[in-house]
């Protein structure tokens, strides 16, 4: 477990929350954020947020048909483990696999410009990433050099609307008319 005072925030990725409590030994149900899901179970180095209980230690994380369940060491029983529901639980960035050429984390895409391929228009800027049931969404908001004020989702279809990303340039290049407005 890292220390507090040793932990760059900026440098970490949320990768789950504790649910709801299972049983009354401690155990907890674990909510994955990672995709796949039981990417959850490569973890081991977890942080909890704002660093809530001094000695945060992974007992065990396990899968039970669809669900993961976990334990926290020295934590047994349902009234203590109670006091942790809803916390997000992180890594540093550099506990994740590298990625092939081509691919990249969601966490790359913030603050990345956006402009339109066809007409070359700045469309803004990602500020977040969401999914609201059919796809991921970027969440793009105005910047100064915006062609317009206007705050957009843009569906993260790959070689349809998003054509390319260009880490390196900050840019994200999207099939996406500045006056197409959902």
């Amino acid at each position: 477990m890292m220390k507090a005072n040793s932990i760059d925030k900026n440098n970490l990725i949320c990768i789950a929350s504790i649910g709801k409590p299972k049983g009354l030994k401690g155990e907890f149900f674990l909510n994955s954020f990672c995709n796949p899901a039981e990417n959850i179970l490569n973890y081991s180095n977890i942080i909890i947020e704002a660093n809530k209980l001094a000695n945060f230690n992974i007992e065990y994380i396990k899968k039970v048909n669809s669900k993961f369940i976990s334990k926290v060491i020295n934590i047994d029983n349902v009234d203590d483990i109670k006091k942790f529901t809803n916390l997000k639980l992180y890594i540093s960035k550099e506990e994740l696999p590298k990625l092939e050429v081509g691919q990249v984390y969601w966490h790359d895409l913030i603050d990345l410009n956006v402009i339109d391929f066809d007409s070359g228009d700045i469309l803004g800027q990602v500020q977040d990433l969401n999914n609201f049931g059919s796809n991921d969404c970027l969440e793009i908001i105005p910047t100064k050099d915006s062609v317009d004020n206007i705050k957009r989702l843009i569906p993260f279809v790959e070689n349809k609307i998003i054509k390319s990303i260009e880490k390196e340039k900050s840019i994200i290049y999207v099939n996406w008319p500045k006056d197409f407005l959902v």
